[in-house]
């Protein structure tokens, strides 16, 4: 699972404008809005959305939008928001699948088709990559954080140790980060397992690992394939996307 990085993704959208943040608030809105329609309004027995809450929390949304939202969703409301999963190729091959949550399917299937047919991919049907990609929990802790004035700095042997005799399946490490790779039914224990004895979590998500990845060598599939992802992460519809492009320039 090497070749996978999700905190390449989350430093990227740490990173945001503040136009691109309000993105993400909003993507993270209709998530909880799901949740609470599923699961009811209270993070206590509604262990989703506890999930959704700390991740708006980590991606710095305010607590009143929060509570807003999920008050919202709790009442009538005319907005019912779909999940959709849609799959394709981008330039050269490469596997692409983009989950979506919408109150108009047609004019999300039209976007994310025309975006594929512009920047040289074609969006295909249900199935056609989802099986080059597994579903697993990645929860991501940086090497060192801040505590009050001192650094702290993560002893890479005892986290390993504690992730998998905590049930991880994987761990691999960089220079900035650990990633510890989880079956999706062990991420949450797994998670609280860990903040429990002291680590601080920057992410815990499941995410869908590519089988094989694929490099791009040509100028012009590098440009398309990179816009076309900016296209797809943009609309307001779109909440992930996941894809097996090798990009080393990430």
């Amino acid at each position: 699972m090497s070749g996978h990085s999700k905190w390449k993704n989350i430093m990227h959208k740490k990173e945001k404008t503040d136009a691109q943040r309000a993105k993400i608030f909003t993507k993270i809105g209709k998530e909880i809005s799901i949740a609470v329609r599923e699961g009811g309004p209270d993070p206590a027995v509604n262990a989703k959305l506890k999930d959704l809450i700390a991740k708006a929390k980590a991606n710095n949304v305010p607590n009143d939008n929060i509570e807003r939202t999920i008050k919202k969703a709790s009442g009538e409301s005319d907005v019912v928001y779909e999940e959709i999963s849609y799959e394709g190729y981008g330039p050269a091959g490469v596997a692409v699948i983009v989950e979506a949550a919408t109150d108009n399917r047609n004019r999300t299937a039209s976007d994310i088709r025309h975006y594929f047919d512009k920047f040289g991919g074609n969006l295909g049907s249900s199935g056609c990559v989802s099986y080059m990609f597994e579903n697993k929990g990645v929860i991501i802790i940086a090497r060192e954080h801040d505590e009050g004035k001192n650094t702290v700095t993560v002893n890479e042997d005892e986290l390993m140790e504690t992730a998998l005799e905590a049930g991880a399946v994987d761990f691999s490490a960089s220079d900035d980060v650990f990633e510890i790779y989880t079956e999706v039914s062990d991420l949450r224990a797994i998670r609280d397992e860990l903040e429990a004895k002291g680590y601080v979590i920057e992410s815990a998500d499941e995410d869908k690992i590519p089988s094989t990845y694929v490099t791009l060598e040509n100028e012009d599939d590098i440009k398309y394939m990179n816009l076309l992802l900016e296209h797809l992460e943009d609309n307001d519809d779109v909440q992930e996307v996941y894809h097996n492009w090798e990009n080393d320039e990430e």
